[in-house]
């Protein structure tokens, strides 16, 4: 492996993140089919053509947030031992929705990325429709949010119950608590694809850049597309992104469901979706 600066390994969480944030949504009436607790879905990551670490999703047992009774979700990032003698990286992001998952009532983000160590918070007050940012226990202020707003993880939960055709636009509010924005993303088509899991059938939608920072916002010819699961819960099964820094690739390895952990190389992925 070439030695590179560390906005390269710093993106392996970054762009993660970004495909959450930039998620499209469909009407909001569609029926949803609510995630269960111990759920999780191991994502390897490539730089290019090296193996540079994962990334991990999981559903956590219900908690009560402000005396709701709210969905707890988990995604965590981490750099493999090759890439840590660059640049290590050690990332947990939570997000609990209500029961319902109409809206975001907390959000938390443990940041170890080399010297870096950040802990951020994020409260929802929805009498006020307001988002306040914590950082390192000081409040940097408050971001007016509309109804209906998700945080960056909780956006792609949301999402999964939903219905896609080629061509649909769909969009929803987004916040990470510094800024408030309309996500927007198009579904271009149906295809079939191969991932460590096996082959599968996969939306192929493609989220717009706009409103993504971080290395996205230093490339014009930036691109980010994420393969959905056509069967079964809506959950990624590949993500794949293009920025300066060169390519990064995040495909579905390893699917558990419930308390039973399962892991396949071969077989169809449909069979171990929840």
């Amino acid at each position: 492996m070439r030695p590179c600066n560390h906005a390269t390994f710093r993106f392996l969480s970054v762009f993660m993140l970004a495909a959450l944030a930039a998620a499209p949504f469909a009407a909001r009436g569609a029926a949803p089919a609510l995630p269960s607790a111990g759920e999780k879905y191991v994502y390897n990551i490539r730089w290019s053509i090296f193996p540079a670490g994962r990334v991990v999703l999981q559903t956590l047992p219900s908690e009560t947030i402000d005396g709701e009774v709210a969905h707890h979700f988990r995604m965590t990032a981490e750099t493999n031992s090759l890439v840590d003698a660059f640049y290590k990286v050690r990332d947990r992001v939570d997000s609990w929705v209500d029961k319902d998952m109409t809206r975001s009532l907390r959000y938390e983000k443990s940041q170890h990325e080399g010297s870096t160590h950040r802990e951020v918070l994020v409260t929802f007050d929805w009498d006020k429709n307001q988002a306040e940012y914590v950082q390192n226990g000081i409040s940097e202020g408050t971001v007016e949010i509309m109804e209906g707003c998700f945080d960056p993880l909780a956006v792609l939960h949301y999402f999964r119950f939903m219905e896609l055709s080629p061509g649909a636009v769909f969009e929803a509010p987004v916040t990470d608590g510094k800024k408030a924005v309309m996500g927007r993303a198009k579904v271009v088509k149906k295809e079939k694809i191969s991932i460590p899991l096996g082959d599968l059938s996969a939306w192929l939608v493609e989220p717009e850049l706009t409103h993504v920072g971080g290395v996205f916002e230093k490339d014009e010819k930036a691109s980010l597309q994420i393969w959905f699961a056509a069967e079964g819960p809506r959950v990624p099964v590949r993500i794949k992104s293009k920025v300066a820094v060169g390519s990064f690739v995040a495909e579905l390895a390893e699917v558990q469901k419930g308390t039973a952990p399962r892991t396949t190389q071969r077989e169809s992925v449909e069979e171990y979706l929840p």
